[in-house]
């Protein structure tokens, strides 16, 4: 009886074998994706190369540092050459100890295995996931030499920051190649793949030391290392450089375009495809060189883009990809304050506002119908304690004209407003909208500015134009068009004309404008607004051309204290514009007026006036008195 037993499990046992190795061969060798995707500027220079999970550099199996080898080979997998696919006895000590703790507590992947979990899986700690991973192990062995599988694998190794690949870690942390490697840099690499996070020398520089001196030791015990050796490597001291080998803010660029260019294929990026942008290189430089210059600790999210088109000319997601490669321009959502403004007061111009309109500014506590009461604030409580028109109020960022047109319009219609700018994100139907407590990207701010910059069509953001095979067939080509007119043109002139005050210094009053510390250095007419929480501060300005749009804070929520860093990335990304036009304007639409106009009373200007500022109005809605001498006197 036990005979036959034992004869139906081999028979069983043979035939799993059998049906195994049958699928394995029916289903042939698996693909090894060896060839990057590259990104393309605007002009097809190239920007960089990177492989659709992060940055490496492919380097031949020849060409990496022997003693690596051997040292990587001596932690991870020293029977790498004896197995076929599998290490049987650190399978089962493993599978003891995983039984013992009731989960995947330790595991015992050979390189191979850890190879084709690189290639093909996530890392995911299932049963189901390390069956997946054993047959693809098993067809890695059965048609690859273990030369190809151990090159691939060296390849692959994530080492934190977005850097994969031994040759990549090298001249990351390095700066040099893996060749030139020490015995104590060899072993801090050898270390870092276990736990890259955790064993960072940039992050965590003592534990990832106490991981290195862990290594030393058990090399010296296997005799890869000789005494001398393995204490010359203990007494080294490790020069960290932490340096990428592209630009810090290129993987912001690349993440977008691989994700832009998936989404638009409807399938992932093929290997060695080629993505071309709109990046513009010197747009580009000038931005990242901006946000080195002035951004000191804090961390910033910025976007460059064509008002007509969308299309994205320069994108910062942060100060260093390698240090976070979070996007700040696309993903955060950040409060906006005051650069809510202009979107409320295109729907006041929408509904009668002109931008000789007054409304009283002095402390003001509001009834709300709920029974509650709110009381907002100016900057450092100043008010003009009198009547301000719409010119002045949004010049200097009026917190109480702002509520009591929002309360006139209703949050409601300003909300609908802002869904037609293309704001998709949640906003509060509250009052306090009117002051940005709205969190919005930077994308979504850039693209609703970007409505008024063009006079009015609809636009939506994007980076990439073409994408190409490896071979340099056509997967997808971009058709570029003016969008549809969605907003009226001539109130859209009307608002961009005041959002200049905010660079006029005349329109100071009982607050400065906002944008008075930068005014001087601008040579060109600027339309814009700033903003800022006691965390967040942003600048979105533009001209017909371009439109920049920047937020600066901390990703902790520290509160942000006087910061100009923002509007200081703006002024330089703007004026170092490459096709930038000197002086260009905005078109006046045809039955647009103009009147040099008090922007105290909102009446025609004289020469007793005190202020004057020319504005623009919709014929038939411009002021008709002039300002009176008791008026003058009462400002």
């Amino acid at each position: 009886m036990r005979k036959r037993l034992g004869l139906w499990i081999a028979l069983f046992l043979v035939t799993i074998l059998i049906s195994l190795y049958t699928t394995v061969y029916l289903l042939g060798p698996p693909s090894l994706n060896q060839r990057p995707i590259t990104i393309y500027a605007q002009n097809g220079e190239r920007l960089g190369s990177v492989y659709s999970d992060g940055q490496r550099v492919w380097q031949a199996i020849a060409d990496i540092n022997p003693d690596l080898i051997e040292a990587t080979l001596a932690i991870e997998d020293q029977n790498f050459y004896q197995h076929r696919g599998f290490d049987l006895r650190r399978i089962g000590g493993a599978v003891l100890t995983n039984i013992r703790a009731g989960s995947l507590a330790e595991g015992a992947s050979t390189i191979t295995q850890q190879y084709a979990r690189n290639l093909y899986l996530n890392a995911e700690k299932s049963w189901l996931r390390k069956g997946r991973e054993a047959f693809y192990a098993l067809r890695l062995e059965t048609f690859y030499d273990k030369e190809t599988i151990l090159e691939g694998y060296l390849n692959t190794i994530y080492y934190g920051h977005g850097i994969y690949g031994v040759e990549t870690a090298s001249q990351f942390y390095f700066a040099k190649s893996s060749t030139e490697l020490s015995h104590a840099e060899i072993a801090l690499l050898v270390a870092i793949p276990n736990s890259p996070n955790a064993n960072s020398p940039i992050k965590h520089f003592t534990r990832a030391k106490q991981q290195q001196e862990r290594i030393i030791a058990t090399l010296e015990q296997k005799e890869l290392l000789t005494e001398t050796e393995a204490y010359l490597a203990h007494q080294q001291v490790l020069d960290i450089v932490g340096e990428p080998i592209v630009n810090q803010h290129f993987g912001y660029i690349a993440d977008l375009a691989i994700t832009e260019a998936s989404n638009l294929l409807g399938y992932p990026i093929p290997a060695g495809a080629a993505i071309y942008t709109e990046i513009v290189p010197e747009q580009q430089e000038a931005l990242s060189q901006a946000t080195l210059t002035h951004s000191g600790d804090l961390q910033v999210g910025a976007i460059v883009a064509v008002p007509a088109t969308g299309a994205i000319q320069a994108l910062i997601g942060g100060v260093d990809y390698f240090s976070s490669p979070y996007n700040r321009a696309t993903q955060a959502k950040r409060m906006i304050g005051s650069t809510f403004k202009p979107i409320l007061y295109y729907t006041a111009l929408n509904n009668g506002y002109t931008a000789a309109t007054t409304l009283q500014s002095e402390p003001t506590q509001f009834h709300l119908n709920d029974g509650s009461q709110y009381a907002p604030q100016n900057f450092n409580n100043q008010y003009a304690h009198n009547s301000v028109t719409l010119a002045q109020a949004l010049a200097v960022s009026d917190n109480i004209y702002a509520i009591k047109t929002q309360l006139f319009l209703t949050p409601e219609r300003v909300i609908e407003q802002s869904r037609e700018l293309g704001i998709t994100s949640e906003l509060p139907a509250v009052p306090s909208l009117a002051l940005g407590t709205a969190s919005l990207s930077v994308s979504e701010l850039v693209t609703a500015y970007s409505h008024f910059a063009n006079g009015g069509h609809k636009v939506s953001p994007y980076l990439v134009k073409t994408v190409a095979t490896v071979e340099g067939d056509l997967l997808y080509e971009r058709t570029i068009s003016l969008g549809e007119q969605i907003l009226d043109e001539q109130v859209t002139f009307i608002l961009n004309q005041l959002m200049t005050g905010m660079f006029d210094r005349n329109l100071s009053s009982y607050l400065s404008v906002t944008g008075g510390s930068i005014s001087d250095q601008l040579s060109g007419d600027y339309a814009g607004k700033s903003g800022s929480t006691h965390v967040d501060s942003w600048m979105v300005g533009y001209n017909p051309e371009r439109i920049t749009g920047v937020w600066t804070g901390y990703d902790d929520n520290k509160p942000v204290h006087q910061s100009n860093a923002a509007k200081l990335i703006w002024r330089d990304a703007m004026e170092a514009a490459p096709d930038r036009i000197q002086g260009h304007s905005f078109i006046t639409p045809p039955g647009i007026v103009a009147a040099y106009v008090d922007p105290t009373t909102g009446s025609l200007s004289t020469e007793r006036s005190k202020l004057s500022r020319l504005m623009f109005f919709i014929e038939g809605t411009e002021p008709r008195q002039y300002s009176s001498v008791t008026d003058q006197q009462s400002k």
